[in-house]
């Protein structure tokens, strides 16, 4: 098979290339909103650690406001919030919100083999 029938191949889709395929079918069902394909809320499991790469940039305060809450209302003493290191935008806004929250006690960079720069360790009180 040549480059090009694997290009065709790939573009033509599942349901073209493998007729017993339902996949396609199921997506385009009435019952689906395509704008919310997760209709149903899920639970997301709260740790020491919380890695925002993952997170929208516009997301970032109220989501680390809200993980603050959340780790101060299970009792954790520590957590250490990933936020990368790049030119520290995503640092000083989490560093805000730090200054900002009455159970904080103090903060510091993480050490190198926990994320350096990348990442500040939280002491709650």
């Amino acid at each position: 098979m040549s480059i090009f029938d694997h290009i065709k191949r790939f573009f033509a889709g599942p349901k073209d290339s493998d007729p017993n395929n339902t996949d396609r079918e199921r997506a385009s069902d009435d019952n689906v909103d395509p704008f919310n394909p997760f209709p149903e809320p899920f639970t997301i499991e709260i740790t020491d650690v919380i890695d925002l790469h993952t997170i929208q940039p516009k997301d970032v305060k109220r989501v680390v406001e809200e993980y603050l809450e959340q780790v101060h209302q299970a009792g954790f003493r520590s957590v250490r919030i990933i936020h990368g290191k790049g030119i520290g935008v995503q640092r000083e806004i989490v560093r805000t919100v730090l200054a900002k929250t009455s159970f904080v006690d103090t903060w510091i960079d993480a050490p190198p083999d926990a994320g350096g720069l990348g990442a500040t360790i939280v002491r709650l009180l």
